[in-house]
């Protein structure tokens, strides 16, 4: 009985200390990938920025600041509106998206917008090369820390990309990737 209940409190310290490890391992890759949301909205300079790469860094700002539920975004509809936001901010900005099923400018699903972003020729793959810009989007599919997911090019510094995105976690949310090739990151949808 004695070697029974020893080889159990072995078993439970050998299962606690993987998930611990397993736990350290997965943070430190999410931690990798992007720092915590930013509590405010970075400065841009948009001297040299194109009229739309100006109207969304102005309209992405706005939302940012009222932080408004996702359904403004969605129509009225309640589902992860991350593709949504995406598509709601282009419209607003006069570079309208068009659904490939429906011919609406909002595009709900990554899929389907990632899908769209390809028939147009708009999609840079991760590999690619492509350095984004203010106002593309970044595509993300399973594993991804994101899991599948768009936000939008909000700056590039080196190499260093800065992002806003809509159903992130508490809303409208700001992250730094520190490196965006991570598993699971398709590539860019360019304006």
């Amino acid at each position: 009985m004695k070697l029974n209940s020893s080889f159990t409190k072995f078993n439970i310290l050998a299962g606690t200390t993987l998930l611990l490890i397993a736990a350290v391992a997965i943070g430190v890759t999410i931690w990798k990938t992007k720092t915590p949301p930013s509590a405010s909205f970075p400065a841009i300079d948009t001297s040299q920025l194109t009229p739309a790469q100006q109207k969304i860094v102005l309209i992405l700002k706005q939302e940012f600041d009222t932080q408004p539920g996702g359904t403004k975004y969605s129509q009225g509809v309640t589902e992860p509106w991350c593709a949504d936001f995406a598509s709601w901010v282009y419209k607003e900005a006069n570079v309208p998206f068009k659904n490939p099923n429906s011919g609406s400018w909002r595009i709900p699903g990554v899929y389907t917008l990632q899908e769209y972003l390809q028939s147009v020729g708009k999609v840079r793959l991760a590999n690619s090369g492509y350095t984004p810009k203010v106002g593309d989007l970044m595509l993300y599919d399973n594993p991804s820390p994101f899991g599948q997911h768009t936000n939008i090019v909000l700056k590039n510094d080196n190499g260093v990309i800065t992002t806003i995105g809509g159903n992130e976690p508490g809303g409208i949310r700001v992250f730094v990737h520190t490196d965006p090739d991570n598993a699971g990151f398709i590539g860019y949808g360019v304006l």
